[in-house]
């Protein structure tokens, strides 16, 4: 029987005979692992190539807006016309608007360039004030009523070049675009070209980018992101110090001495709803309650920060509650049974060993508000609305402001090309701040961290 048994059963698979040939089954499953690290390895690389793309794009377009084209020339303040009193009174001679102060500039660039042996191509000289910014009336009267002694001299003036002029010495504007352009023409081109020439237009370094105000949508040359920053800076402080305190003391509260039960459980369940809620409900939350309900001011940091608290709220609690819950049951047996109570046991034991975890998750926390924009623009924090510093802290608190995501996406949607420039340079900025941030957090972590 065992004869037939064998005899009718199907023949087994020959087994190698030695340990170092693989056999079908072996080269399957290593060839199958084989593919499977290719295609990681695949993923990885599509995902740094696509990195490598954004950041080159970024750089590429952002840079430019670092540099800004200025105009230097020699203005004569006729006292005729600035001062006609002679009493060199502030008071009296703010009577003179920027409407003034025009022919002013347009005389002493035409006397400049003809100085220079540029030729003027134009009938009316005055065309050539469209080569400057049209914030220089503004510069040349805020100069002279600061220093009534100037009315009567010769004055150097570093004026801001035009967005057309700044565009045309990046390469962002070419002779054929302003075929479709009334700001600007050929002319004014053969000009400026004159004028870099006889060294009167230079391009430089842009401070003021990083630390101006905005400007409105006719003056993008002289925008900056500086009171931005500085507004984005007031909401941080509100969020670290409502975020952390009641995120902490929220975790500990549930990890370490709440009851489990059906309770404790809804409130997990909301929290971890709470972290998916798109941001521009938090927007919503906070216009209703915030400013429409406790009328506080509208487009200030502090309405601002309190959004962006309620919003990283979730963030800080679960990324807390998960530190907590990574420390060793044995750190709280072992406390406890020394005679420590369960708030020392928690406040001097485990909360010290988690405090790398609860640390890094706040900073990230607070990266994520930072670039947050749809909560922002519900609140009215828009650029344009601050044209400059606050005067003290409570000021940075309470007066209006914009924030960087919500200044570089007001950026953005405007039609001029030198506001687009101007966005990219604002996101370089911003990516500045996230990454000093994220080193921070991982500083911190390996600062704090500890073994067991």
């Amino acid at each position: 029987m065992t004869d037939a048994t064998s005899a009718g059963a199907a023949p087994r698979p020959a087994r190698s005979s030695s340990i170092l040939e693989q056999d079908a089954r072996t080269r399957k499953r290593n060839a199958a692992e084989s593919r499977f690290k290719m295609y990681g390895i695949a993923a990885i690389g599509i995902g740094i190539f696509f990195l490598c793309v954004l950041l080159f794009a970024i750089v590429r377009n952002g840079i430019p807006a670092f540099t800004q084209t200025f105009i230097t020339a020699e203005i004569a303040l006729p006292e005729d016309r600035l001062d006609k009193t002679g009493n060199r009174d502030p008071e009296e001679m703010a009577k003179v608007s920027t409407f003034g102060y025009k022919p002013v500039i347009v005389d002493g660039l035409v006397r400049a360039l003809e100085d220079a042996g540029i030729e003027i191509p134009f009938e009316d000289k005055a065309e050539v004030e469209k080569m400057i910014s049209a914030a220089a009336p503004a510069q040349v009267r805020d100069t002279v009523l600061a220093n009534p002694e100037l009315v009567g001299q010769t004055v150097e003036f570093r004026f801001l070049a035009s967005s057309r002029v700044d565009g045309y010495e990046k390469g962002r504007v070419t002779r054929g675009d302003l075929a479709r352009d009334k700001n600007l023409d050929a002319e004014h081109l053969d000009v400026v070209d004159a004028m870099k020439d006889a060294g009167m237009l230079e391009r430089t370094f842009n401070w003021d980018f990083i630390f101006g105000a905005d400007a409105s949508e006719s003056r993008p040359e002289q925008a900056g992101i500086g009171v931005a920053m500085l507004g984005s800076f007031f909401m941080m402080l509100v969020v670290l110090a409502l975020a952390l305190p009641i995120g902490v003391a929220a975790s500990i509260y549930l990890e370490e001495f709440a009851p489990k039960n059906r309770w404790t459980d809804l409130i997990e369940v909301n929290i971890s709803n709470l972290a998916a809620v798109p941001s521009i409900v938090f927007g919503i939350l906070g216009l209703a309650v915030f400013i429409q309900i406790a009328h506080l001011p509208q487009s200030a940091p502090l309405v601002g920060g309190l959004v962006l608290t309620l919003m990283t709220l979730p963030t800080v609690i679960i990324s807390t509650r998960a530190s907590l819950k990574a420390v060793p049951p044995s750190i709280r047996d072992a406390a406890l049974g020394v005679g420590a109570s369960k708030m020392q046991s928690t406040f001097h034991h485990v909360l010290p060993l988690a405090m790398p975890g609860i640390l890094t998750g706040t900073i990230i926390g607070l990266a994520q508000a930072l670039d947050e924009t749809a909560p922002l623009l519900l609140i009215g924090m828009v650029g344009y609305i601050a044209s400059n510093y606050p005067d003290g802290v409570v000021s940075g608190f309470m007066d209006p402001n914009s924030a960087m995501p919500a200044q570089i996406y007001e950026w953005a949607k405007r039609a001029d090309p030198a506001y687009y420039e101007r966005a990219w340079g604002g996101i370089i900025i911003l990516l500045c701040f996230l990454m000093t941030m994220n080193i921070i957090a991982i500083i911190l972590r390996r600062r704090f961290e500890r073994r067991w």
